[in-house]
Parts: C-alpha cells; structure tokens; sequence
C-alpha cells in the first residue's frame, strides 16, 4: 500500500484506539449540538459512507498495483461532500465531479437495490457489468440514482446542468410531463481548478443572466475546493471572491465541524428549492494522496506540506466530532471502518472477477446506428388542417401560389411550424430567432405563434446554447436550437463532442439528449461573409462518434430531411446536426437568372427523409456520375447541362443529403450503373470534407472505374470576390467532369 495512504489510515485508527469515549452517549434521534439538526444516528450514518467512499479509493489503488483497475482519481479528502447526497433528494437530478465519491454513497442509501461499493469497482475495473456505463469509462453514474454520467473534460457538465435546471421550470409552465418532482433541483459539482474553466464561467453567467429574466434557474452549483489543480495552487480567498458576491447568485460557504457543514447545506438546498434560484455552495475540502495514483506530489509539494493537509483528513475530523459529543464510541468507528473495508475488498475481487469487454461491437454496440427506414413509424401525426390553418394564416405551406414561400429558407420555417405543431415538446432557440426571426429570417413568426417559452432568444453564447439543449433533452423536451454560423459552433465543440454526443455511449443508452442542432452552414454568401460567416469546414463535426449530419440543398428536401432529422433524434436520442447551405435560403434560380429552377413545392406534413434517402437527378444519364451536397448540387446540376452540351457527356447527380452516415450503398449502386465517378466537395481538400472516404470507400468496395474528386482549397475564406479564388466552383466542376471522362479541353 502507498506509504501516505498508510499514514492516512494509521492517523484515524490510531486515534480511536486511543482515544476515550464520550461520558454521555447520544440517542440516535439526539442532535450533536443544540444549535444543530444533525442527528447522531445521521451522523454516524454519515460517517460510514465516507468511510466506504475512502475504502473504495484504497482498493481502486491496490488492484491497480495488480494490473487489475484502470482508474485511480480518488474521492480521499472530499469526503465531506457525502453531506450533500444525504440532504438532496433522489428525485434531484446530479451531474457529478470525479471526486464525489462521498455524494454518491450517502445518495445510494436511498436506494436499497443499489449497491454502491460493487458498482463503482466495476467501472474502475472496466467491467462490461458496470450497470452505468458497461466497461466504457469510470464515471459517476446511476439510472435509479438520477445521476447523470459525464465525462471527465473540465466543468464541461455545468452548460447541461443549467440547461436541466432552466428546463424543469420550462417543462411545468408548459406541462411537458416526466419522472421529476415540480420542486426538483439540480445538483452539478466541480472543483475550485474547474471552477476557472470558460464552461463554468460561462453557466454561473447564464444562470444568473435567465434568472435576470425571470426565468427561474434552480441549481446547486457545488464547488469542492481542495484549494489545487493538480499541481497549481489556488490562491487563497479565490473562489469566496470570485463567486461570493454576484448579484442572483446565493453564496453558501460550508466549513467547519460536520454537524455545521450539516447545517448549511441543508440552508444551501433549501433556498435553491424555495425560491428557484442559483445557489452557489462553496464546500471546503482538501486533496489527500495527490491527484491520481501516477501522481508524484513531492515532484511539487513539500512532505510538511502534505503532511499538513493529512491532519486535515475530515473522516479523522468527523471520529473526533462523533466520539467528543457521544454519537458513537471510538469501538463502535472502529468496528464500523473495518466493516467497510472488508465489504470493499470482498466487492473489489468480486469486481476483477467479471469479464471486460472483448470485442469492437460491443464497445460500440451504443453507437450502432438503427435501421433507419423503421423510424418513418415513429413519426407523430401531422396536426389537423383545421390547425395548421389558424398557424399559416389561412392558407396552408403546399397550397400557397408565391414563389416567395418555395425557397429553400421558406420550406425549413414551415416546415418548423408544422413540427412545433407536431410536437408540443419541442423548443426553438438560439441568438435572434425569437423578435427577430433570425437574421436570415429562417424562424420569422414562429415566436408570435408559439409563444416565447417555446421560441426564445438565448444570450449570446454557443456553449450555453448546446448546453440548454441538452439539459431541456434529459427533461423531455426536444429541442431544435440554432447555432448562426457553422464557424460559431467550434466555440462550443465540447458541448458536442464531450457531452452530447457522448451520454449513451457512457451510460449504455440509459440516459439521452436527443436534439436537432440547426446550423447555418458553409460558404457561397455573396456580399457578406469572411471566414466567420462563410466557414466550409466539416471535419470537427463529422469526427464526432454517433452524431448524424444533414445537408440539405433543395427547399422540399430541406422541409422533409428537417422531419427525419427530429424523427432519427426523438426515436433514438441521436444528436442531429441540420446544415442548412446559407447561400441557398433565398435562391430563386437554377441554370439562369428568372428560370426559377430552385424553386420547389412545399411537401405535404407526412413526408420525409431518412438518413440513407439521397437524391438522384438525371436519373437516366449514365455515362458519368456526380456525387455532392448542399451547394455542390446547385453548380454539379449546372455543370452536368454543360458538359451535356459540350461533349454530350450525361452525367448523374447524386445528392448525397446526409454526410454522416454517409450513403455508401446508394453511392456503389450508382457508381456501378455509371461506370465513372465524380465526387464535388465544397469543404476543403483536408478540411473534413467527405471525397477521400467516398472514394476510399468506393475502391475498398471493389469499383474499379475511372474516379476523381474537386474540393475547395485548404484555406480560410476571405472576405468579398477573393472568396471564389479558394472555393469549388462550377467550372472546376466541369473540369472534373472533363479530367474522368476524357474529354478534350478545347471545348471549354
């Protein structure tokens, strides 16, 4: 054993082999001071889930010396927090930090048919019998527990968490049923080094901010401060002077003996509970043997410096507070600790007994996208005429005679309407989309007709943005939030990648947050833009493990892919990213100016596009075929007229709509009906674009025809005509068509 963890254990039991029991014992219902509700028998209660909470740490560190456990982040020192999993209640949901190990034990006592000290040495060996996340990760997790799992990137849970707070009040304005109480609060923990993070900064703001509205926010922001990161030192006084003074933001500073910890957590829980605001509960802890079992602490902290915090042990603290006031005698602590540690050593071999899993499907087995055609059953029905009337004024979307009501941006606002209709949980939100619609006009009416605790304007900040989003999705909701521009979504990747993404693949599909992410997407603006507005890089998103992307270019498949994409979501909690092709919201035409070919006919509420569904123009034309998306179809359409013209070369489109799965089957089927393949990339050579795994995939699958490919330029957009110099565009197209199939380039 660890020579400090040793010294720990030596400290505490040699303590209460010496020490003297109290004259006058306590009754159990008895409180440990007139000034405090803490009860002995809660005290003593206490004590022993701190004591497994510790045990559990030492035998994580043991069985590692073994090879036999992965993971050695220790809850040694935080112990205090199990103070807080006593007072919430099961039905308050918590998105916990790594070393709440105390929190989760006093909140299993809830819960008989849990088994805290087996579960947690489970995902520390990596066991596929892990009931949370099956061998996936070590996290803080429970179905029956409401403990949300997250995963270990820095204050990247407190965004969601808010979010959750912020939709508990939202779900019983509106009525959307679910499994928690209207009083719930959230409780979401972190660390003092955490507490710097852009992610905490950023939801302590934004809890603040809504309650500024009058959108009641209740959350326990706890912050367990150990007072270092790793081997940075916080600076004294930091986290009261940070924290301690915001305006709608309560202040809580828990410190002492246990039975005042006691005390004002109970204060703490029971303000945010009442008056459904932040509260901020600064809980007082300390580190002991370093950061993880790798960590050398004498590489930066003196042995009296340790030491020090050693004497601080608050399980040694709390067996003197016990045996000074007569809860327990020191026999009783003791009889109690070595309890524990056999039941955690017995669960530790149990643990390393079971099987870990073997093989890629089962690793991925949460991942695995369903078969895609079933879920057109999942639809919901459409609403009634007679509603959907009152909401378009009239005159329904498919019935309407205005060109101005085909385009591609007036097809994605009707077809938001019929699903706000179709759907009473879902919620559209984002910067502008409310008053002003969005600034290209896409959301415009929805908020006069759903009112603003449906369609809402967010502050302005793309982590909280995805962060409420996931939070309103674990309430029920299913939200459909905007993120402006697709360059504005790398502001708050982790939201996506870390978090969202993530939560069934580390809970096993036991917790979702299904959500429809619009975004507008890629380059092609013309008088505006730059490479904030103008961005054609996918390669962050099509990275992400299990998301699905959608890339519509036509008005009528934009309106049909919207409704699969909220199908796929809601059906298989899937995270949907909407690209919607700026460039195409307003665009009228096609090969010439007043031809009106973009134009196209709203489809009728019950029909729609599943991942897999692509597009085929020029579904007879076979001597060439040209694979794209989104604005390449616009240009790949007008150079298939033109090399027809040219060389009587006819190509087939294939619009491939979705980029994540991409549509491999449907792209082999046609390249072989062709015989020749031409992928059109808009994103860049390197950039994450999809023509390098098309034609990888193509080969690997045996095509054996002529193949090329036509990108933009790895390089950001700059501002004003410089833009066309680095992006695809219909000329290269033709010259790919040109390369392919042989063709003479006199004829350009």
């Amino acid at each position: 054993m660890n020579e400090r963890i040793r010294a720990v254990r030596e400290r505490l039991e040699g303590y209460l082999r010496t020490a003297e029991p109290s004259p006058s014992l306590l009754a159990p219902d008895a409180h440990l001071s007139s000034q405090s509700g803490l009860t002995a028998g809660e005290a003593v209660a206490l004590f022993e889930d701190q004591a497994r909470s510790r045990e559990i740490d030492v035998v994580s560190r043991e069985l590692r010396q073994d090879n036999r456990s992965f993971y050695t982040i220790s809850s040694a020192g935080h112990e205090q927090n199990a103070v807080v999993g006593s007072r919430l209640r099961i039905t308050d949901p918590c998105l916990l930090h790594y070393r709440s190990g105390g929190l989760m034990m006093a909140r299993a006592r809830k819960d008989p048919s849990v088994d805290p000290a087996l579960d947690t040495l489970l995902g520390v060996v990596a066991s596929k019998e892990d009931p949370i996340s099956h061998g996936r990760h070590k996290v803080w997790g429970s179905r029956p527990l409401q403990v949300i799992p997250q995963t270990s990137t820095i204050a990247s849970q407190l965004p969601k968490a808010v979010g959750l707070a912020f939709a508990i009040e939202r779900a019983r304005r509106l009525g959307v049923p679910g499994d928690l109480p209207r009083d719930a609060i959230v409780c979401c923990s972190f660390g003092d080094a955490s507490a710097n993070h852009a992610s905490a900064l950023t939801a302590v703001n934004a809890a603040r901010w809504s309650q500024r509205l009058g959108s009641p926010v209740p959350i326990l922001f706890l912050c367990e401060d150990n007072q270092i990161g790793i081997s940075v030192p916080t600076p004294r006084r930091w986290i009261e002077e940070t924290f301690g003074e915001q305006s709608r933001l309560r202040y809580f500073l828990a410190d002492g003996e246990l039975d005042e910890v006691w005390d004002t957590v109970g204060q703490a829980i029971d303000v945010c509970r009442s008056a459904r605001q932040p509260v901020f509960l600064h809980l007082r802890t300390v580190r002991l043997w370093g950061h993880a079992g790798s960590d050398v602490e004498l590489g930066y902290r003196s042995l009296s410096e340790i030491q020090a915090d050693e004497e601080r042990d608050p399980l040694l603290r709390n067996a003197r507070r016990l045996v000074e006031t007569g809860a327990a005698t020191p026999g009783e602590l003791l009889e109690i600790l070595g309890r524990i540690r056999e039941e955690v050593v017995r669960a530790g071999e149990q643990a390393a007994s079971r099987p870990r899993l073997e093989t890629r499907e089962e690793v991925m087995a949460p991942l695995q996208p369903p078969e895609w055609g079933r879920l057109g059953s999942t639809l919901p029905p459409a609403a009634s005429k007679e509603q959907r009337r009152a909401h378009f004024d009239g005159t329904l979307p498919e019935e309407q005679e205005s060109p101005v009501r085909r385009t591609v941006a007036a097809h994605i606002n009707a077809a938001l309407h019929d699903e706000l209709l179709r759907r009473p949980h879902a919620l559209v939100f984002g910067e502008d989309v409310g008053r002003k619609g969005g600034v290209y006009h896409v959301t415009a009416g929805l908020q006069k007709r759903f009112g603003r605790d449906r369609v809402f304007d967010s502050l302005l900040d793309e982590t909280m943005i995805l962060g409420i989003a996931q939070g309103a999705a674990l309430r029920g909701f299913l939200p459909i939030p905007e993120i402006q521009y697709l360059a504005y979504i790398h502001n708050a990747l982790d939201q996506l990648r870390g978090e969202a993404a993530s939560l069934t693949f580390f809970s096993s599909g036991q917790f979702r947050n299904p959500m429809v992410v619009r975004v507008g997407s890629l380059a092609y603006q013309k008088g505006f833009g730059g490479h904030f507005h103008n961005d054609n890089s996918l390669g962050a998103l099509r990275d992400i493990p299990g998301i699905v992307l959608a890339a519509p270019a036509r008005g009528d498949d934009a309106a049909r892919m919207l409704r699969g994409a909220l199908a796929v979501a809601e059906a298989t909690g899937s995270v949907v990213c909407f690209l919607e092709p700026i460039a195409l919201y307003h665009e009228r035409d096609l090969h010439s100016d007043g031809d009106e070919g973009w134009l196209t006919d709203y489809p009728p509420p019950d029909e729609t596009l599943l991942p897999g569904e692509v597009g085929i123009h020029n579904p007879e034309a076979s001597d060439l075929l040209v694979v794209t998306y989104s604005n390449g179809l616009r240009m790949a359409l007008r150079a298939a007229r033109r090399a027809e013209e040219a060389w009587g070369i006819r190509a087939r489109v294939l619009d491939l709509r979705w980029l994540n799965p991409l549509p491999h089957e449907a792209v082999l089927r046609n390249a072989h009906a062709c015989g020749r393949v031409l992928v059109a990339d808009e994103c860049r050579r390197t950039g994450g674009g999809v023509a390098d795994e098309i034609l990888s995939r193509l080969v690997q699958s045996g095509f054996r025809g002529a193949m090329g490919a036509v990108t933009s330029e790895d390089s950001f957009i700059p501002l004003g005509p410089a833009a066309n110099l680095v992006l695809l565009d219909e000329e290269r197209i033709l010259a790919g068509i040109q390369a392919v199939t042989g063709e003479p380039d006199d004829l350009l």
